[in-house]
Protein backbone atom coordinates (compact mmCIF):
# COMPACT_ATOMS: atom_id res chain seq x y z
CA UNK A 1 0.00 0.00 0.00
CA UNK A 2 1.24 3.26 -1.11
CA UNK A 3 0.92 6.63 0.74
CA UNK A 4 -0.05 9.10 -1.24
CA UNK A 5 -1.17 12.09 1.43
CA UNK A 6 1.93 13.81 1.83
CA UNK A 7 1.13 15.03 5.60
CA UNK A 8 0.34 11.38 6.38
CA UNK A 9 3.65 10.43 4.53
CA UNK A 10 5.55 12.69 6.91
CA UNK A 11 4.62 11.60 10.17
CA UNK A 12 5.06 7.96 9.35
CA UNK A 13 8.59 8.81 8.17
CA UNK A 14 9.02 10.85 11.10
CA UNK A 15 7.24 7.95 12.87
CA UNK A 16 10.19 5.56 11.53
CA UNK A 17 12.98 7.78 12.61
CA UNK A 18 11.47 7.80 16.19
CA UNK A 19 11.70 4.20 16.44
CA UNK A 20 15.19 4.04 14.95
CA UNK A 21 16.68 6.47 17.33
CA UNK A 22 14.60 4.91 19.92
CA UNK A 23 16.77 2.05 19.01
CA UNK A 24 19.58 3.16 19.01
CA UNK A 25 19.29 4.97 22.39
CA UNK A 26 18.34 1.70 24.20
CA UNK A 27 21.44 0.24 22.76
CA UNK A 28 24.01 2.47 23.98
CA UNK A 29 22.64 2.36 26.94
CA UNK A 30 23.16 -1.27 27.28
CA UNK A 31 26.55 -1.00 26.26
CA UNK A 32 28.54 -0.91 29.49
CA UNK A 33 32.26 0.11 30.42
CA UNK A 34 34.96 -2.84 30.56
CA UNK A 35 35.74 -3.28 34.02
CA UNK A 36 39.24 -1.86 34.95
CA UNK A 37 41.91 -2.29 38.08
CA UNK A 38 43.08 1.04 39.31
CA UNK A 39 45.84 1.69 37.06
CA UNK A 40 48.95 4.63 37.17
CA UNK A 41 49.88 7.63 35.10
CA UNK A 42 51.71 6.46 31.88
CA UNK A 43 52.37 3.04 32.77
CA UNK A 44 48.91 1.97 33.16
CA UNK A 45 48.51 -1.32 34.32
CA UNK A 46 52.28 -2.38 33.82
CA UNK A 47 53.08 -2.71 37.56
CA UNK A 48 49.85 -4.48 38.38
CA UNK A 49 50.68 -7.66 36.97
CA UNK A 50 53.00 -9.69 39.34
CA UNK A 51 56.13 -10.58 36.70
CA UNK A 52 57.40 -13.35 38.62
CA UNK A 53 53.97 -14.73 38.46
CA UNK A 54 51.25 -12.97 35.53
CA UNK A 55 49.09 -15.75 35.45
CA UNK A 56 48.38 -16.00 39.12
CA UNK A 57 47.78 -12.29 39.18
CA UNK A 58 45.48 -12.68 36.48
CA UNK A 59 43.88 -15.07 38.15
CA UNK A 60 43.01 -13.23 41.13
CA UNK A 61 42.15 -10.25 38.93
CA UNK A 62 39.42 -12.23 37.01
CA UNK A 63 38.30 -13.12 40.53
CA UNK A 64 38.14 -9.60 41.29
CA UNK A 65 36.99 -8.24 38.62
CA UNK A 66 34.84 -11.04 37.06
CA UNK A 67 34.67 -12.87 33.75
CA UNK A 68 35.88 -9.91 31.42
CA UNK A 69 38.13 -6.82 32.88
CA UNK A 70 40.83 -4.88 30.97
CA UNK A 71 44.55 -3.04 31.71
CA UNK A 72 45.83 -0.54 30.37
CA UNK A 73 49.37 -1.20 29.41
CA UNK A 74 50.75 1.83 28.44
CA UNK A 75 48.34 3.33 26.77
CA UNK A 76 47.30 -0.04 24.77
CA UNK A 77 44.35 -2.07 26.18
CA UNK A 78 44.38 -5.80 26.71
CA UNK A 79 41.50 -7.79 27.30
CA UNK A 80 41.18 -11.01 29.94
CA UNK A 81 38.37 -12.98 29.26
CA UNK A 82 37.50 -15.98 31.42
CA UNK A 83 33.88 -17.15 31.72
CA UNK A 84 32.39 -19.53 29.48
CA UNK A 85 29.79 -17.48 27.93
CA UNK A 86 32.03 -14.71 26.76
CA UNK A 87 34.59 -17.12 25.70
CA UNK A 88 32.65 -19.32 23.75
CA UNK A 89 31.53 -15.76 21.74
CA UNK A 90 35.43 -15.39 21.34
CA UNK A 91 36.05 -18.71 19.85
CA UNK A 92 33.48 -18.06 16.65
CA UNK A 93 36.53 -17.56 13.93
CA UNK A 94 34.36 -15.75 11.45
CA UNK A 95 34.45 -12.63 14.32
CA UNK A 96 37.81 -13.08 15.76
CA UNK A 97 41.53 -14.73 14.85
CA UNK A 98 44.78 -16.16 17.37
CA UNK A 99 46.96 -13.26 17.81
CA UNK A 100 50.35 -13.70 17.89
CA UNK A 101 51.38 -10.37 19.97
CA UNK A 102 53.57 -10.01 23.17
CA UNK A 103 55.90 -12.96 24.62
CA UNK A 104 54.63 -15.58 21.69
CA UNK A 105 55.55 -12.67 18.71
CA UNK A 106 59.06 -12.47 20.65
CA UNK A 107 59.32 -16.10 20.25
CA UNK A 108 59.08 -15.76 16.35
CA UNK A 109 63.31 -15.37 16.94
CA UNK A 110 63.64 -19.26 16.58
CA UNK A 111 59.44 -20.28 15.61
CA UNK A 112 59.65 -18.29 12.93
CA UNK A 113 56.23 -18.44 10.75
CA UNK A 114 55.93 -21.69 12.38
CA UNK A 115 52.85 -23.57 13.14
CA UNK A 116 52.51 -21.66 16.58
CA UNK A 117 53.72 -18.20 16.09
CA UNK A 118 52.88 -17.77 12.39
CA UNK A 119 49.96 -15.09 11.97
CA UNK A 120 46.84 -17.65 10.36
CA UNK A 121 47.24 -15.17 7.16
CA UNK A 122 50.65 -15.71 6.35
CA UNK A 123 51.11 -18.05 3.24
CA UNK A 124 53.36 -20.84 5.36
CA UNK A 125 51.32 -21.23 8.70
CA UNK A 126 48.27 -22.47 6.23
CA UNK A 127 50.61 -24.34 3.98
CA UNK A 128 52.59 -26.08 6.79
CA UNK A 129 49.00 -27.11 8.62
CA UNK A 130 47.88 -28.57 5.25
CA UNK A 131 51.02 -30.34 5.11
CA UNK A 132 51.36 -31.47 8.95
CA UNK A 133 47.42 -32.20 9.51
CA UNK A 134 47.86 -35.82 8.34
CA UNK A 135 51.31 -36.94 10.37
CA UNK A 136 49.34 -36.20 13.59
CA UNK A 137 46.31 -38.65 12.18
CA UNK A 138 45.16 -41.70 14.17
CA UNK A 139 47.04 -43.60 11.81
CA UNK A 140 50.33 -41.41 12.11
CA UNK A 141 49.82 -42.23 15.99
CA UNK A 142 50.43 -46.11 15.33
CA UNK A 143 53.88 -45.17 13.45
CA UNK A 144 54.94 -43.13 16.29
CA UNK A 145 53.93 -45.59 19.08
CA UNK A 146 57.51 -47.88 18.84
CA UNK A 147 59.72 -44.49 19.13
CA UNK A 148 57.55 -43.43 21.96
CA UNK A 149 58.20 -47.06 23.52
CA UNK A 150 61.89 -46.25 22.87
CA UNK A 151 62.28 -43.21 24.88
CA UNK A 152 59.80 -44.34 27.70
CA UNK A 153 61.42 -47.72 28.27
CA UNK A 154 64.70 -45.81 29.00
CA UNK A 155 62.80 -43.70 31.90
CA UNK A 156 61.25 -46.87 33.50
CA UNK A 157 64.86 -48.57 33.09
CA UNK A 158 66.24 -45.45 35.07
CA UNK A 159 63.48 -45.36 37.63
CA UNK A 160 63.75 -49.32 37.80
CA UNK A 161 67.30 -48.83 39.49
CA UNK A 162 67.18 -46.02 41.82
CA UNK A 163 68.17 -47.22 45.51
CA UNK A 164 65.37 -46.56 48.27
CA UNK A 165 66.66 -43.00 49.35
CA UNK A 166 66.92 -41.76 45.66
CA UNK A 167 64.91 -38.33 45.31
CA UNK A 168 63.55 -37.81 41.11
CA UNK A 169 63.13 -33.92 40.49
CA UNK A 170 60.00 -35.12 38.70
CA UNK A 171 59.72 -32.04 36.15
CA UNK A 172 63.56 -32.86 35.05
CA UNK A 173 62.52 -36.12 33.95
CA UNK A 174 58.92 -35.36 32.62
CA UNK A 175 60.79 -32.81 30.58
CA UNK A 176 63.79 -35.07 29.70
CA UNK A 177 60.87 -37.68 28.22
CA UNK A 178 59.14 -35.05 26.52
CA UNK A 179 61.97 -33.59 24.45
CA UNK A 180 63.73 -37.08 23.74
CA UNK A 181 60.39 -38.23 22.52
CA UNK A 182 59.88 -35.33 20.07
CA UNK A 183 63.81 -35.45 19.09
CA UNK A 184 63.02 -39.38 17.38
CA UNK A 185 59.90 -38.53 16.05
CA UNK A 186 60.15 -35.11 14.82
CA UNK A 187 63.17 -36.15 13.23
CA UNK A 188 64.90 -38.87 14.51
CA UNK A 189 67.70 -36.97 16.95
CA UNK A 190 68.12 -38.60 19.81
CA UNK A 191 69.09 -35.61 22.89
CA UNK A 192 69.74 -39.04 25.02
CA UNK A 193 68.60 -37.30 28.07
CA UNK A 194 68.65 -40.16 30.25
CA UNK A 195 72.52 -40.98 29.81
CA UNK A 196 74.00 -37.24 30.38
CA UNK A 197 73.74 -35.33 33.74
CA UNK A 198 72.42 -32.06 32.24
CA UNK A 199 70.43 -31.53 29.29
CA UNK A 200 71.85 -31.27 25.77
CA UNK A 201 73.53 -27.62 25.01
CA UNK A 202 70.49 -27.31 22.40
CA UNK A 203 68.21 -27.73 25.61
CA UNK A 204 70.23 -24.88 27.78
CA UNK A 205 69.81 -22.65 24.27
CA UNK A 206 65.77 -23.15 24.10
CA UNK A 207 65.20 -22.65 27.83
CA UNK A 208 67.76 -19.28 27.99
CA UNK A 209 65.71 -17.76 24.82
CA UNK A 210 62.46 -18.69 26.25
CA UNK A 211 62.94 -17.18 29.17
CA UNK A 212 64.60 -13.73 27.72
CA UNK A 213 61.27 -13.87 25.39
CA UNK A 214 59.01 -13.88 28.32
CA UNK A 215 61.04 -11.57 30.43
CA UNK A 216 60.38 -8.84 27.52
CA UNK A 217 57.78 -6.72 28.57
CA UNK A 218 57.75 -2.98 26.63
CA UNK A 219 59.09 -0.88 29.77
CA UNK A 220 61.40 2.13 29.46
CA UNK A 221 64.94 1.19 29.05
CA UNK A 222 64.03 -2.49 29.01
CA UNK A 223 66.79 -3.19 26.20
CA UNK A 224 69.26 -1.59 28.14
CA UNK A 225 68.65 -3.35 30.81
CA UNK A 226 68.25 -6.85 29.32
CA UNK A 227 71.79 -6.15 27.08
CA UNK A 228 73.44 -9.15 28.08
CA UNK A 229 70.57 -11.34 27.73
CA UNK A 230 69.89 -10.07 24.11
CA UNK A 231 73.17 -10.88 23.22
CA UNK A 232 73.50 -14.14 24.71
CA UNK A 233 69.63 -14.65 23.32
CA UNK A 234 71.34 -14.05 18.92
CA UNK A 235 74.09 -16.60 20.28
CA UNK A 236 71.97 -19.20 21.10
CA UNK A 237 69.43 -18.36 18.16
CA UNK A 238 72.32 -19.15 15.79
CA UNK A 239 73.26 -22.34 17.32
CA UNK A 240 69.93 -23.85 17.62
CA UNK A 241 69.41 -23.09 13.89
CA UNK A 242 72.55 -24.56 13.21
CA UNK A 243 72.12 -27.53 14.72
CA UNK A 244 68.80 -27.72 12.98
CA UNK A 245 70.10 -27.06 10.02
CA UNK A 246 72.48 -29.48 9.70
CA UNK A 247 70.30 -32.05 10.49
CA UNK A 248 67.86 -31.16 7.52
CA UNK A 249 70.88 -30.85 5.01
CA UNK A 250 72.14 -34.54 6.18
CA UNK A 251 68.34 -35.82 5.84
CA UNK A 252 68.08 -34.16 1.89
CA UNK A 253 71.60 -35.56 1.21
CA UNK A 254 71.15 -39.07 2.45
CA UNK A 255 67.74 -39.98 2.69
CA UNK A 256 66.04 -42.15 4.86
CA UNK A 257 63.17 -44.61 5.77
CA UNK A 258 62.18 -42.87 8.78
CA UNK A 259 58.49 -42.53 9.56
CA UNK A 260 59.13 -39.29 11.11
CA UNK A 261 57.70 -35.35 10.86
CA UNK A 262 61.08 -34.38 9.24
CA UNK A 263 60.54 -36.90 6.29
CA UNK A 264 56.58 -36.08 5.99
CA UNK A 265 57.78 -32.61 5.78
CA UNK A 266 60.49 -32.80 3.02
CA UNK A 267 58.27 -34.98 0.82
CA UNK A 268 55.13 -33.15 2.26
CA UNK A 269 53.48 -31.37 -1.01
CA UNK A 270 50.27 -28.64 -0.01
CA UNK A 271 46.97 -29.54 -1.83
CA UNK A 272 46.00 -26.10 -2.28
CA UNK A 273 49.25 -24.51 -3.78
CA UNK A 274 50.83 -27.32 -4.62
CA UNK A 275 54.10 -26.27 -2.83
CA UNK A 276 56.48 -28.02 -0.66
CA UNK A 277 57.82 -26.31 2.73
CA UNK A 278 61.24 -24.55 2.81
CA UNK A 279 63.99 -25.65 4.81
CA UNK A 280 64.08 -22.58 6.53
CA UNK A 281 60.20 -23.44 7.27
CA UNK A 282 61.12 -26.43 8.18
CA UNK A 283 63.48 -25.24 10.44
CA UNK A 284 60.97 -23.39 12.27
CA UNK A 285 58.53 -26.16 12.66
CA UNK A 286 61.25 -28.10 14.29
CA UNK A 287 61.75 -25.56 16.78
CA UNK A 288 58.27 -25.28 17.16
CA UNK A 289 57.79 -29.00 18.08
CA UNK A 290 60.34 -28.86 20.28
CA UNK A 291 58.92 -25.79 22.21
CA UNK A 292 56.10 -27.22 22.63
CA UNK A 293 57.50 -31.04 23.55
CA UNK A 294 59.73 -29.18 25.99
CA UNK A 295 56.94 -27.31 27.38
CA UNK A 296 53.89 -28.37 27.55
CA UNK A 297 53.66 -32.35 27.63
CA UNK A 298 56.34 -32.50 30.47
CA UNK A 299 54.05 -30.30 32.40
CA UNK A 300 50.86 -31.92 31.85
CA UNK A 301 52.71 -35.67 33.30
CA UNK A 302 54.44 -33.59 36.10
CA UNK A 303 50.73 -32.04 37.51
CA UNK A 304 48.83 -35.86 36.74
CA UNK A 305 51.84 -37.40 39.38
CA UNK A 306 51.21 -34.69 41.96
CA UNK A 307 47.35 -35.50 41.96
CA UNK A 308 47.66 -39.07 41.79
CA UNK A 309 49.78 -38.85 44.69
CA UNK A 310 47.50 -36.45 46.65
CA UNK A 311 44.39 -38.53 45.88
CA UNK A 312 44.60 -42.01 46.87
CA UNK A 313 40.97 -42.86 45.97
CA UNK A 314 42.15 -41.86 42.31
CA UNK A 315 45.41 -43.77 42.06
CA UNK A 316 43.76 -47.10 43.62
CA UNK A 317 41.28 -46.59 40.41
CA UNK A 318 44.34 -45.67 37.83
CA UNK A 319 46.20 -48.58 39.49
CA UNK A 320 43.65 -51.33 38.58
CA UNK A 321 42.72 -49.81 35.25
CA UNK A 322 46.18 -50.82 34.36
CA UNK A 323 46.54 -54.11 36.06
CA UNK A 324 43.40 -55.32 33.82
CA UNK A 325 44.34 -53.21 30.90
CA UNK A 326 48.82 -53.91 30.58
CA UNK A 327 48.82 -56.81 32.99
CA UNK A 328 51.58 -57.14 35.49
CA UNK A 329 54.12 -58.45 32.90
CA UNK A 330 56.28 -55.71 32.49
CA UNK A 331 58.51 -57.08 30.13
CA UNK A 332 55.65 -57.09 27.30
CA UNK A 333 55.63 -53.51 25.68
CA UNK A 334 52.53 -51.89 25.76
CA UNK A 335 50.24 -51.84 22.40
CA UNK A 336 48.68 -49.21 20.37
CA UNK A 337 44.83 -50.89 21.50
CA UNK A 338 45.70 -51.06 24.92
CA UNK A 339 47.23 -47.46 25.21
CA UNK A 340 43.49 -46.70 24.23
CA UNK A 341 41.63 -48.80 26.62
CA UNK A 342 43.56 -46.25 29.26
CA UNK A 343 40.63 -44.92 29.78
CA UNK A 344 40.67 -43.66 33.64
CA UNK A 345 44.14 -42.67 32.73
CA UNK A 346 43.11 -40.36 30.07
CA UNK A 347 40.60 -38.71 32.38
CA UNK A 348 43.07 -38.28 35.29
CA UNK A 349 45.29 -36.54 31.87
CA UNK A 350 42.36 -34.44 31.40
CA UNK A 351 41.82 -33.30 34.75
CA UNK A 352 45.18 -32.17 35.61
CA UNK A 353 44.57 -30.32 32.34
CA UNK A 354 41.63 -28.41 33.60
CA UNK A 355 43.04 -27.21 36.67
CA UNK A 356 46.23 -26.80 35.05
CA UNK A 357 46.14 -26.18 31.67
CA UNK A 358 49.96 -25.92 30.53
CA UNK A 359 49.52 -23.59 27.83
CA UNK A 360 47.44 -21.23 30.19
CA UNK A 361 45.97 -19.18 28.47
CA UNK A 362 45.28 -18.11 24.12
CA UNK A 363 45.38 -14.86 22.64
CA UNK A 364 42.57 -13.45 19.86
CA UNK A 365 41.62 -10.27 18.25
CA UNK A 366 38.61 -8.95 16.34
CA UNK A 367 39.04 -8.43 13.00
CA UNK A 368 35.96 -5.00 13.20
CA UNK A 369 34.65 -3.27 16.24
CA UNK A 370 32.12 -5.60 17.92
CA UNK A 371 30.10 -5.63 21.08
CA UNK A 372 30.90 -8.96 23.27
CA UNK A 373 28.82 -10.43 26.26
CA UNK A 374 25.72 -8.12 24.64
CA UNK A 375 26.66 -4.96 26.29
CA UNK A 376 30.74 -4.47 26.29
CA UNK A 377 32.38 -2.50 23.25
CA UNK A 378 35.94 -4.16 21.77
CA UNK A 379 37.23 -1.83 18.88
CA UNK A 380 38.70 -4.31 16.24
CA UNK A 381 42.29 -5.65 16.48
CA UNK A 382 42.22 -5.05 20.22
CA UNK A 383 44.29 -7.95 21.95
CA UNK A 384 42.26 -10.19 24.11
CA UNK A 385 43.42 -12.97 26.11
CA UNK A 386 41.35 -15.90 26.68
CA UNK A 387 42.20 -17.32 30.80
CA UNK A 388 42.27 -21.05 30.05
CA UNK A 389 43.14 -21.31 33.58
CA UNK A 390 40.00 -19.47 34.84
CA UNK A 391 37.27 -20.72 32.39
CA UNK A 392 38.27 -24.12 33.79
CA UNK A 393 37.03 -23.06 36.77
CA UNK A 394 33.78 -21.29 35.64
CA UNK A 395 31.00 -22.81 38.19
CA UNK A 396 28.55 -22.40 35.68
CA UNK A 397 30.17 -25.20 33.72
CA UNK A 398 31.90 -27.20 36.29
CA UNK A 399 29.93 -26.95 39.63
CA UNK A 400 30.81 -25.46 42.72
CA UNK A 401 33.49 -27.98 43.68
CA UNK A 402 35.49 -26.60 40.06
CA UNK A 403 38.31 -26.23 42.44
CA UNK A 404 38.74 -30.07 43.31
CA UNK A 405 40.19 -32.45 41.51
CA UNK A 406 38.17 -35.11 40.35
CA UNK A 407 38.52 -37.00 36.59
CA UNK A 408 35.07 -37.99 36.76
CA UNK A 409 34.44 -34.48 35.38
CA UNK A 410 35.65 -36.18 32.09
CA UNK A 411 33.65 -39.32 32.26
CA UNK A 412 31.65 -39.75 29.01
CA UNK A 413 28.43 -38.80 30.06
CA UNK A 414 30.13 -35.75 31.91
CA UNK A 415 31.72 -34.68 28.96
CA UNK A 416 29.25 -35.54 26.37
CA UNK A 417 26.51 -33.19 28.26
CA UNK A 418 29.65 -30.29 28.92
CA UNK A 419 28.83 -26.98 26.51
CA UNK A 420 31.16 -26.54 23.96
CA UNK A 421 34.03 -24.57 24.26
CA UNK A 422 34.39 -24.95 28.54
CA UNK A 423 37.60 -27.06 28.00
CA UNK A 424 40.25 -25.44 25.98
CA UNK A 425 43.77 -26.82 26.79
CA UNK A 426 44.89 -27.06 23.59
CA UNK A 427 44.11 -23.86 21.93
CA UNK A 428 40.88 -23.09 19.58
CA UNK A 429 39.80 -23.93 16.56
CA UNK A 430 42.04 -24.54 13.41
CA UNK A 431 44.59 -22.89 15.57
CA UNK A 432 44.62 -25.16 18.24
CA UNK A 433 47.58 -27.23 19.08
CA UNK A 434 47.76 -29.84 16.08
CA UNK A 435 49.74 -32.44 18.01
CA UNK A 436 47.15 -32.69 20.74
CA UNK A 437 46.67 -36.10 19.80
CA UNK A 438 50.51 -36.86 19.80
CA UNK A 439 50.26 -35.02 23.44
CA UNK A 440 48.24 -37.48 24.94
CA UNK A 441 48.98 -40.81 23.42
CA UNK A 442 52.44 -40.09 24.75
CA UNK A 443 51.25 -38.80 28.41
CA UNK A 444 49.11 -41.75 28.22
CA UNK A 445 51.42 -44.43 27.57
CA UNK A 446 54.08 -43.22 30.53
CA UNK A 447 51.75 -42.60 33.00
CA UNK A 448 50.47 -46.40 32.29
CA UNK A 449 54.01 -47.80 32.18
CA UNK A 450 54.64 -45.89 35.33
CA UNK A 451 51.60 -47.31 37.80
CA UNK A 452 52.24 -50.47 36.22
CA UNK A 453 56.08 -51.05 37.94
CA UNK A 454 56.10 -48.09 40.69
CA UNK A 455 54.22 -47.28 44.23
CA UNK A 456 54.27 -43.31 44.32
CA UNK A 457 55.60 -41.85 47.71
CA UNK A 458 55.16 -38.41 48.20
CA UNK A 459 58.37 -38.34 51.00
CA UNK A 460 58.04 -34.43 51.45
CA UNK A 461 54.28 -33.73 51.69
CA UNK A 462 54.51 -31.45 48.28
CA UNK A 463 52.57 -28.56 49.10
CA UNK A 464 51.77 -26.79 45.07
CA UNK A 465 53.66 -23.87 44.28
CA UNK A 466 53.55 -22.87 40.45
CA UNK A 467 56.45 -22.38 38.20
CA UNK A 468 55.64 -19.79 34.91
CA UNK A 469 57.45 -19.79 32.05
CA UNK A 470 56.08 -19.99 28.74
CA UNK A 471 53.83 -22.67 30.43
CA UNK A 472 53.28 -23.70 34.04
CA UNK A 473 54.42 -26.79 36.02
CA UNK A 474 55.08 -28.00 39.84
CA UNK A 475 58.09 -26.15 41.08
CA UNK A 476 60.43 -28.52 43.21
CA UNK A 477 58.28 -31.52 42.65
CA UNK A 478 59.97 -34.81 44.50
CA UNK A 479 58.65 -38.52 44.71
CA UNK A 480 60.84 -41.43 45.92
CA UNK A 481 59.56 -45.00 44.25
CA UNK A 482 59.66 -48.75 45.10
CA UNK A 483 59.48 -51.43 42.78
CA UNK A 484 55.19 -52.95 43.33
CA UNK A 485 55.14 -56.51 43.95
CA UNK A 486 55.73 -58.73 41.87
CA UNK A 487 57.83 -56.23 39.32
CA UNK A 488 61.44 -57.15 38.98
CA UNK A 489 64.16 -54.45 37.97
CA UNK A 490 64.30 -54.42 33.77
CA UNK A 491 67.34 -55.04 32.02
CA UNK A 492 67.23 -53.18 28.61
CA UNK A 493 67.00 -55.11 25.29
CA UNK A 494 66.33 -52.11 23.34
CA UNK A 495 66.74 -54.33 19.41
CA UNK A 496 63.70 -57.01 20.81
CA UNK A 497 61.66 -54.33 22.59
CA UNK A 498 61.46 -52.12 19.33
CA UNK A 499 61.43 -55.83 17.04
CA UNK A 500 58.13 -56.51 19.25
CA UNK A 501 56.57 -52.89 18.86
CA UNK A 502 57.37 -52.78 15.11
CA UNK A 503 54.80 -56.33 14.57
CA UNK A 504 52.36 -53.76 16.78
CA UNK A 505 52.79 -51.35 14.11
CA UNK A 506 52.86 -53.66 11.58
CA UNK A 507 49.54 -55.68 12.83
CA UNK A 508 47.44 -52.32 13.39
CA UNK A 509 48.42 -51.30 9.75
CA UNK A 510 47.02 -53.89 8.28
CA UNK A 511 43.71 -54.06 10.55
CA UNK A 512 43.31 -50.42 9.30
CA UNK A 513 43.96 -51.89 5.35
Amino acid sequence: MSIRNPIAKHWVEAAKRAVFQGKQMASSAALAPIPNPPKKPIVGNMLTIDADNPLQSLMELARQYGPLFQLDMMGTPLLIASGHEIVDELCDEKRFDKAVRGSLRRIRAIGGDGLFTGDTNEPNWAKAHNILLPTFSQRAMVNYLPMMLDIASQLMLKWERLNADDEIDVVHDMTALALDTIGVCGFDYRFNSFYRRDYHPFIDALTRTLETCMAQRGLPFEQVMLRNRLATLKDDVAYMNKLVDDIIRERRRGGGEQKDLLNYMLAGVDKVTGESLSDENIRYQINTFLIAGHETTSGLMSFALFYLVNNPDVLAKAYDEVDRVLGRDVAVQPTYAQVNQLVYVSQVLKEALRLWPTAPAFGLYPYKDEVIGGRYPVKERTFITALTLMLHRDTSVWGPNAEKFDPEQFSREAEAARPVNAYKPFGNGQRACIGRQFAMQEATLVLGMILQRFQLFDHKKYKLKIKETLSIKPDGFTLKVKLRDGVTRGVMVPGAAMEAAGKTVASVAKAHH
